[in-house]
C-alpha cells in the first residue's frame, strides 16, 4: 500500500522547482508514468473499473472491501506519477507552523513520528504502506535506523528502490511487496512500526492493527497518522456524505472510519494506547491549505495554484491527445480534482482529519 491519497494538486516540492517553469523532464515522467504497471492500452478500462467501486458512481462499500487489493493497486498505478510530479516523494499532509514552508512541515512531521517512537541507531523499523519511500528515507537518515517499507504496489516499489539507490540507502533500507493484512514477517520482528496515512486503505482496521501488533517486538511502539471522519461528521447530512464519497473516490479508500473507531481498533488489536490526538485540530496553518486554490499561492508550489492546475490540466490533455500519455489520463486527473474538493471542504467543515495520531505500545509478554 502507498500513502494514502495525494496527487498532482499538492504543492510542487519536487526537486528545485522554484519558478513558474514546468520542466519538460517532469512532464514527460508524468506522461509516461501514468498507469504504472498497467499496460498503456488498458489504462482507460482500469479507470472505469476503479471508479465503479465507489459510491460516487454507485459502488458499494462491501465491494470495495472485498476487492480492496485490486482497487488500491489500480489506484496507485494510476496516480503515483501525478503524486510525485506535484508533491515530491512524501505523500502526506503535515501539522504546519506559521512561517514554516510546506517542505519543512513535512520533514518535521516525519521527525516527530521518529521521536515519538524513540528510534535509535541500530533499530529495525517497519514502514507500513510506504509509498515510494519518501518518509522511509527521511526517517532512516534522521534516526540512523534500518527501515523496511511494506507496499503491495509493484510500480511504487520499483520507483522507491531507484530512489534509495540514488541517495545510498539501498544497503540499509529495502522494500517488501506484500499485503499489510498478511505480512510475510515472523512474530516479534521489529523494534518499531509506523504507518503514515496508509492503513486507511485497510478493509478491516482491527485485523490490520493485529498484524502490526504481531510483527512488533513486545514492549515496543507503533505510531500512526490516520485519515478519519471527526465527531462533527453527520452521516445523515447529504453534503457530509458527498464530501466523504469524494475523498474515498479520489484516494482509493474502501471506507473512512471515525477517530473513535480507529482508537477502539488499536485497543482491540491488543495495544496499550499511550496517547492520541487529532493534530489537525490545533495546526496553526490549516492542513488542507495547499489544496485550497482560493487561498494558496506559491512560486515553489505553482503546480498547485489555480493557474498551475489549469496549465497541468491542459498539459495532460495535450499529452494524451498526442499519445505520450495513455488514454484515460484526463479521467485520473478528474477524480483527483474531486478528491481535492472533498479534502478542502472536509477540512473547512472540520468533519475530516488527515492526521489523527495514535502512539501505542505492545505490552511485554510477562505483563
Amino acid at each position: 500500500m502507498g500513502f494514502s491519497g495525494f496527487h498532482f494538486l499538492h504543492p510542487g516540492v519536487v526537486g528545485d522547482c522554484s519558478s513558474l517553469r514546468m520542466s519538460k523532464a517532469g512532464a514527460f515522467d508524468l506522461a509516461t508514468g501514468v498507469g504504472g504497471k498497467i499496460e498503456k492500452d488498458e489504462v482507460l478500462s482500469a479507470v472505469d473499473k476503479y471508479e465503479k467501486y465507489h459510491s460516487y458512481y454507485g459502488g458499494e462499500e462491501k465491494e470495495r472491501k472485498d476487492n480492496y487489493t485490486d482497487m488500491v493497486n489500480k489506484y496507485y498505478d494510476l496516480v503515483t506519477s501525478f503524486y510525485e510530479y506535484g508533491w515530491g516523494e512524501s505523500f502526506h499532509f503535515a501539522h504546519r507552523l506559521k512561517g514554516e514552508s510546506l517542505r519543512e512541515s513535512i520533514k518535521r512531521h516525519e521527525h516527530f513520528l521518529a521521536l515519538q517512537l524513540g528510534l535509535k541507531p541500530g533499530h529495525k523499523v517497519l514502514d507500513v504502506g510506504c509509498g515510494i519511500g519518501g518518509p522511509l528515507r527521511e526517517i532512516a537518515q534522521f534516526s540512523m535506523t534500518s527501515v523496511t517499507g511494506l507496499n503491495n504496489n509493484e510500480y511504487q516499489i520499483t520507483r522507491g528502490k531507484a530512489l534509495n539507490r540514488k541517495v545510498g540507502l539501498d544497503k540499509t533500507c529495502d522494500f517488501v511487496k506484500a499485503d499489510f493484512m498478511k505480512m510475510p514477517f515472523p512474530d516479534n520482528s521489529f523494534d518499531a512500526v509506523y504507518a503514515i496515512e496508509a492503513t486507511c486503505h485497510a478493509p478491516d482496521a482491527v485485523a490490520c492493527y493485529k498484524e502490526i501488533y504481531r510483527v512488533l517486538k513486545p514492549g515496543q511502539c507503533f505510531a500512526v497518522y490516520e485519515w478519519c471522519m471527526t465527531n462533527s461528521f453527520d452521516p445523515h447530512n447529504k453534503e457530509h456524505q458527498n464530501i466523504k464519497a469524494e475523498i474515498e473516490l479520489g484516494n482509493g479508500l474502501p471506507e473512512i472510519r471515525s477517530t473513535g473507531q480507529c482508537l477502539e481498533a488499536v485497543k482491540q488489536a491488543g495495544f496499550e494506547v499511550i496517547w492520541d490526538k487529532d493534530l489537525a485540530a490545533d495546526s496553526p496553518v490549516p492542513w488542507y491549505l495547499p489544496l485550497d486554490t482560493s487561498q494558496y499561492f506559491s512560486l515553489s508550489g505553482f503546480r498547485l495554484t489555480a493557474v498551475g492546475r489549469f496549465i497541468t490540466k491542459n498539459m495532460v490533455k495535450g499529452l494524451e491527445y498526442v499519445g505520450l500519455a495513455p488514454t484515460g489520463s484526463q479521467r485520473v486527473q478528474e477524480f483527483l480534482e474531486k478528491a481535492a474538493d472533498g479534502l478542502v471542504n472536509g477540512g473547512k467543515k472540520e468533519i475530516f482529519t488527515a492526521m489523527y495520531f495514535v502512539l501505542a505500545r505492545k505490552p511485554h509478554l510477562d505483563s
